[in-house]
């Protein structure tokens, strides 16, 4: 089932200054430098691989490492690909990070071809460099260059360098599902994804300094 953009989002306000931001554990997240990150803006972080306790959320952060295959075998382990869903579908602010990133897409060329959250349409392909220079898993900093405005980015200019490190990379089939682009191997990718109150990069912004704390910032105060 595909997240349709198009459903009513009703987003519940709540009448206390405590924020709940959920972070997604499925046993293969780097999970502890995105929480330091989160504290180091004054904010509360919970880490968790239980649904229900996603699905209550404020906000959602899931961060990515590892393999696809295993990723969505660990989902559907801990029932999180249904509370996945409806956290989106219900309007919640939702960030993914690299594989968090990918794995919201149809499909992956990873592991023989995997079948992923089909929230956005899709696919997951891996870089083909075509020099010797170009090394595979890219690893280290790039630069990340706006197709669209939007809040995440306030703050930040276009251009500035965010930190990598993959192998496969997000390329969604709507133009509109791109918010941000970055050159590696000869290949033009979409480093950041967006549609509603989902919004996802595939660079790691618990890693990428000032620039990446901002960026942790702009998506804790973002106003879906």
């Amino acid at each position: 089932m595909r997240y349709d953009s198009h459903r009513t989002i009703n987003h519940t306000i709540t009448t206390t200054n405590y924020t709940m931001i959920t972070l997604i554990d499925y046993n293969a997240g780097n999970l502890t430098s995105v929480r330091l990150a989160i504290e180091a803006l004054g904010e509360n972080a919970v880490i968790t691989s239980d649904a229900d306790v996603v699905r209550r959320a404020d906000r959602i952060i899931f961060p990515g490492v590892g393999a696809a295959g295993a990723a969505m075998l660990q989902l559907n382990t801990f029932g999180l690909v249904d509370a996945i869903k409806d956290v989106l579908s219900r309007g919640m602010p939702f960030l993914g990070i690299c594989l968090g990133t990918q794995i919201l897409l149809e499909t992956s060329e990873e592991d023989g071809g995997v079948t992923m959250l089909e929230c956005l349409p899709g696919c997951v392909k891996r870089f083909q460099p075509t020099s010797r220079y170009d090394k595979v898993p890219q690893i280290g900093w790039n630069q990340v260059e706006y197709t669209q405005q939007h809040q995440l980015f306030d703050g930040i200019i276009s251009g500035s360098d965010f930190y990598f490190v993959h192998s496969y990379y997000p390329s969604p089939e709507k133009p509109e599902d791109c918010l941000a682009v970055t050159e590696y191997a000869n290949t033009r990718f979409a480093s950041v994804l967006a549609r509603d109150n989902l919004v996802a990069t595939q660079f790691h912004p618990e890693k990428s300094g000032k620039c990446g704390l901002k960026l942790l910032e702009n998506f804790v105060k973002w106003k879906v």
